[in-house]
C-alpha cells in the first residue's frame, strides 16, 4: 500500500502567482525524492487562489522524508504557507 495525501489549499488574495511559482518549484524538487510515486498539484480554473496536490509516497517513512527535505522546509514551510489564507490535508492509503 502507498501512503496518498490530499491537500487543499486557499492562496491569500493577491498571492496566487507567487503561489504558483512556489507550487511548481516544489512539484520539481518532490518529484525526484526516490519515495515519491506522484506529486500533482492543480490549480482551479476558475479559482486561482484554490489549489490542490495529490501526493503518493511508497509509504509513511518516504512522507516523513519529503517534510524534512531541504526544498519542504525551504519552500513550503519557509514561504507557501505564509501566502496561504488555508490549508486542509487529508491522509489516505491506496487500496490495491
Amino acid at each position: 500500500m502507498s501512503f496518498v495525501l490530499v491537500v487543499r489549499m486557499r492562496a491569500k488574495e493577491g498571492e496566487e502567482q507567487r503561489v504558483l511559482e512556489l507550487v511548481r518549484e516544489l512539484a520539481t524538487a518532490t518529484r525526484k525524492e526516490p519515495g515519491c510515486e506522484a506529486y500533482v498539484p492543480c490549480v482551479d480554473p476558475d479559482d486561482p487562489r484554490s489549489v490542490i496536490f495529490f501526493e503518493q509516497y511508497v509509504d509513511r517513512a518516504a512522507f516523513d522524508a519529503h517534510g524534512a527535505s531541504e526544498h519542504f522546509q525551504r519552500l513550503a514551510a519557509g514561504q507557501l504557507w505564509d501566502l496561504l489564507e488555508s490549508r486542509e490535508r487529508t491522509f489516505y492509503e491506496t487500496v490495491i
